[in-house]
């Protein structure tokens, strides 16, 4: 390890990007190498986040990532994607992970920290997250003195979400998609669809905020997040 150049997962905020911290833009601009995830159509949103400070002598890794519910397709990408990455740490080179929001919060990064952290150091630099931009734009506090605030992934059962919001002071449901429906339909049911709004593309282009009752009937895209209280915060 002593020979080898180190690993950088950097959080590249949630889409604006002048939510890049100043740290994260200095360690791209000094890197070998700039790896990041991709979609199906070979786009990323980590590197257009990033895009201005990105210089173009660094050598680019893209890391396409299927956007499917199987998990082989996933680690498969992993999988070479670390053994590319494996190659310039070994041959002394530092390297930078983009990730969209933060690095350790629900990040692809720690899949490729698991697969390389035995053998090359790791660095993480965090970054903004989603649920502070969602946040932000509603104009509403995720979580204050006391109060249980929960991260819920929109993919559990009805059953588990009921749980989760049945018991949370404020709640955010992420990775909403096409689990739409079934998340509103809680929601209602628990009576807090009227104090829930959804937040989706958080700062980028194309965001949108409107209130979950508003929404139409139709599946969201993957980042959009959902963020419901039961009451004011009080003191």
């Amino acid at each position: 390890m002593a020979d080898s150049g180190k690993l950088y997962g950097i959080g590249v905020g949630p889409g604006d990007p002048e939510l890049l911290t100043l740290k994260a833009c200095a360690l791209i601009r000094s890197l070998d190498a700039i790896a990041y995830p991709t979609n199906g159509e070979g786009h990323s949103l980590a590197r257009s986040i990033a895009a201005d400070v990105i210089p173009a002598e660094s050598v680019e890794i893209p890391i396409h990532v299927p956007m499917v519910q199987e998990r082989e397709p996933g680690r498969a990408a992993f999988d070479q994607g670390s053994l590319e990455i494996a190659g310039h740490l070994d041959a002394g080179k530092h390297v930078g992970y983009l990730c969209v929001g933060d690095p350790l919060f629900y990040g692809s990064f720690i899949y490729l920290a698991a697969r390389l952290g035995e053998k090359h150091p790791i660095e993480v630099v965090p970054g903004v997250t989603s649920l502070g931009a969602c946040a932000a734009r509603l104009g509403q506090p995720l979580a204050a003195r006391n109060e249980v605030f929960r991260v819920i992934p929109a993919p559990l059962s009805a059953d588990q979400l009921t749980t989760e919001l049945a018991s949370a002071d404020s709640a955010a449901v992420i990775k909403v998609g096409r689990h739409f429906e079934k998340v509103r339909g809680v929601l209602r049911a628990l009576d807090l669809a009227g104090r829930a709004g959804l937040v989706a593309e958080a700062t980028g282009e194309g965001e949108t905020v409107t209130p979950v009752e508003d929404v139409p009937d139709d599946a969201q895209g993957y980042f959009s997040t959902i963020l419901v209280r039961r009451g004011d915060p009080q003191w």
